[in-house]
């Protein structure tokens, strides 16, 4: 599916996002590609990010708030995709930015005759960044070639979330793919799996376009229940041992495979420490080095990154 000029769906769930919101919206609406539909999904917000997603509904037609009552990250996404009108899907969380050709670069790897593309990211901390990925070189891969790498590292974050990723709508809408309700945390990579078992080629981008940003008291960043882990850890074995066995991959690994069970959460440091984020909201000032404390949203101004 190749069009000139489709339009693309970025779905943002928020929910108490005040603080980061409005960078966010910055950097999505100032996308070098134009042609956009933004769904911002508001899970019951009790803090100003309605105040925020007002003002900027008034200032652009393309951005559409959706208000509905607390209950997951998972039902927000699965709503902005029963409303996405676009041939592509892109998702944003409202804590991160992305930068300002990211969904250009998404679209253009995806017209090279792929059905999924994933990129590297950049990782926040505080002023810090590192670059993340597992993938060593871009390229338009087999989804056997991409499972034999995932087989690697399944609990990396670059496989199990949906930011770093940019989906064909038409994929998700045959297959009723949607965002599991019985899952508290990894109801990302359940998607993915799902996603790529109608997929035949991936294609890989190596430079990063996604800014994540470590927010402290996020799901990630909290501690999940032993019990609570063994249960979503079998629930995923299922449909990452499925993929495998649609490979005809399983056997042959069983071993490699089953040590998924054995894998943590975390994302591999593909590069070193980066200067301090490379945005800044307008009118803020950018601290000085010896700042104290560090505003997380700091940063030296560059000409593609800045809203």
């Amino acid at each position: 599916m190749e069009l000139e000029n489709p339009l693309i769906t970025i779905i943002i769930p928020i929910y108490n996002r005040e603080q980061t919101l409005e960078r966010c919206l910055c950097s999505v609406l100032r996308q070098t590609y134009s042609h956009l539909e933004i769904i911002a999904v508001d899970d019951g917000s009790t803090d100003h990010s309605r105040v925020i997603l007002d003002k900027y509904q008034k200032k652009d037609s393309r951005l559409r708030v959706v208000r509905k009552e607390n209950s997951g990250v998972s039902e927000s996404r699965n709503l902005g995709l029963q409303l996405a009108r676009g041939e592509y899907i892109q998702f944003v969380d409202a804590d991160d930015w992305i930068t300002r050709d990211a969904t250009e670069t998404l679209l253009k790897a995806m017209q090279t005759g792929s059905e999924m593309v994933i990129t590297d990211y950049y990782r926040v901390i505080g002023r810090k960044i590192w670059i993340k990925g597992h993938i060593p070189e871009s390229s338009l891969m087999s989804r056997a070639e991409f499972a034999r790498y995932m087989m690697k590292s399944p609990a990396n974050f670059y496989y199990g979330v949906t930011w770093n990723k940019f989906y064909r709508m038409d994929i998700i809408r045959d297959n009723a793919l949607f965002f599991s309700r019985e899952l508290d945390w990894c109801e990302d990579f359940k998607f993915n799996l799902e996603y790529l078992k109608y997929v035949s080629n991936i294609r890989v981008e190596t430079r990063p376009i996604y800014y994540y940003v470590k927010t402290k008291g996020s799901l990630v960043d909290s501690k999940i229940d032993l019990r609570e882990t063994i249960r979503t850890k079998r629930i995923l074995f299922g449909y990452y041992k499925e993929l495998y066995q649609a490979l005809d991959m399983y056997e042959e690994n069983k071993l490699k495979i089953q040590s998924f069970y054995l894998e943590f959460a975390r994302d591999k440091i593909k590069s070193p420490v980066l200067p301090e984020p490379p945005l800044i909201l307008k009118g803020e000032k950018i601290p000085k080095k010896k700042a104290s404390p560090p505003r997380l949203h700091s940063g030296k101004k560059t000409k593609s990154d800045t809203p």
